[in-house]
C-alpha cells in the first residue's frame, strides 16, 4: 500500500469512529407522558387509596373483635340462665310441702294443719 491509501484508509477510519461519537453523544428527549401536575394527582390518588384500604381493614378487624366479645358475652350468660334454671329448679324442690315438714319434725315442731298457712 502507498503512503496516499493509507492515509486515505485512516481518514475514512477516523471520521467513521468521529460519526460513531457524535452520534452517541447526541441526547434524545422524550416527551413525558405525564405533566407534573398529572403525577401529582397520580400520587395523591394513590395516597388515599391506601388510606382507604388500611382503614377498612381496621374497621374489618375492629368489628370482629366486637363479635368476637358479643359471643364470649352470650355464652357467659347462656351459662349463667343454665345455672339459674338449676337454682330455681332446687328451690322448687327445698320449698316442697313434704320437705318442710320432715325437717319441722326433725326439729320438734308439732304441726297442726289449724296453724299452718298457706303462701304463695
Amino acid at each position: 500500500m502507498s503512503n496516499l491509501a493509507r492515509k486515505l484508509q485512516q481518514q475514512e477510519t477516523y471520521q467513521a469512529s468521529e460519526q460513531k461519537h457524535t452520534v452517541k453523544r447526541a441526547i434524545i428527549r422524550t416527551k413525558s407522558l405525564l405533566s407534573p401536575g398529572e403525577k401529582v394527582l397520580g400520587v395523591a390518588f394513590a395516597a388515599v387509596l391506601c388510606f382507604g384500604a388500611v382503614k377498612i381493614v381496621g374497621n374489618q378487624a375492629e368489628i370482629y373483635q366486637v363479635n368476637k366479645d358479643i359471643q364470649v358475652a352470650e355464652s357467659s350468660i347462656s351459662k349463667l340462665e343454665k345455672s339459674n334454671k338449676e337454682l330455681d329448679i332446687q328451690v322448687k324442690d327445698l320449698s316442697s310441702y313434704e320437705r318442710i315438714r320432715e325437717v319441722a319434725e326433725k326439729l320438734g315442731l308439732n304441726f297442726s294443719k289449724d296453724n299452718v298457712k298457706v303462701v304463695q
